[in-house]
């Protein structure tokens, strides 16, 4: 049931304290945690039951590794974890201010999702997307909200970096703008705001020069390990692209090159072979074990 404009009224200058993530992969169940650091309450949404069960461990490992370094005491970690529900069911995510989604990079999917949420939360609370590339007028327009609709856009691994890009449509309120950059600061993130352009900045930057190093590769200019040593040692970056490459997922690059190169028409943001090649292979990086390099 769609809520009124009259349910859950609240100022502008009202604190952001009860949280939902949609998805609790790598990404959700990071941003589940850099909330809950925070203090606030979070109910993190799963298809079923076994991805909430993985999902709830990711967070307890990745919070207990944090104790192991020193970062968290006992009482720190335990709170933590207490202040993070698990959950199955959509309407649980009925009372959230704010809610993240952080599901699969798929417009069709991440529609959906804002569509469903758009039927059991309040008017005022807002819909953020955690989308690496997808415009977000495409899915505020899948709600009866688009003005409190926002790219919330944090960095893996969240605990760790300290960047949010925060973009806003032609449609996005002052207001709710404004009460995404405090919470996002509240959680100790430096925020920096975008226009509603595919890619946004980062990836706007970055995945050129991702594909170029990759079409290097291809054209047999330099091996992978000449092209990433060249990054890292004359550009004091700490991963060569194609390190970097293989730590984002050439799935996840692929995609994210197909959005801009649709959203800009411009060559130089398309696909090459060699990455469409792999993708269908399977090597997909780090996370399958083979990327452009083996981690077996």
């Amino acid at each position: 049931m769609r809520h009124s404009q009259s349910q859950f009224r609240e100022g502008a200058g009202v604190t952001i304290e009860r949280v939902g993530v949609i998805g609790g992969g790598l990404m959700g169940s990071g941003i589940a945690e850099v909330c809950a650091r925070a203090g606030s309450s979070v109910v993190v949404h799963e298809i079923d039951a076994a991805a909430a069960e993985a999902a709830r461990d990711r967070l307890a490992s990745s919070v207990e590794r944090a104790a192991e370094r020193g970062k968290l005491d006992a009482a720190e970690q335990e709170a933590i974890l207490g202040r993070v529900t698990f959950s199955t069911d959509l309407a649980d995510q009925g009372d959230r201010q704010l809610v993240i989604e952080a599901a699969t990079e798929n417009e069709d999917v991440k529609k959906r999702i804002f569509t469903d949420l758009d039927a059991v939360v309040p008017f005022d609370t807002i819909l953020a997307s955690n989308t690496s590339s997808i415009p977000i007028t495409r899915l505020a327009a899948a709600t009866g909200r688009p003005g409190k609709v926002v790219g919330l856009h944090f960095f893996n691994p969240v605990p760790v970096m300290t960047l949010v890009e925060l973009v806003t449509t032609v449609m996005t309120s002052r207001e709710t703008t404004d009460a995404v950059r405090l919470y996002a600061e509240s959680l100790g993130k430096n925020v920096i705001e975008a226009a509603d352009r595919a890619g946004f900045i980062v990836n706007m930057l970055l995945v050129p020069y991702l594909i170029g190093a990759i079409r290097m590769l291809e054209a047999g200019v330099a091996t992978r390990e000449d092209i990433d040593a060249g990054m890292r040692l004359g550009a004091n970056h700490p991963m060569g692209p194609l390190e970097l490459s293989d730590f984002i997922g050439l799935d996840t690059m692929k995609h994210i090159a197909d959005v801009l190169f649709d959203e800009y028409k411009e060559p130089f943001f398309a696909s090459p072979p060699l990455l469409t090649r792999m993708v269908e292979a399977g090597r997909l990086g780090r996370k399958t074990g083979r990327g452009f390099y083996d981690y077996g």
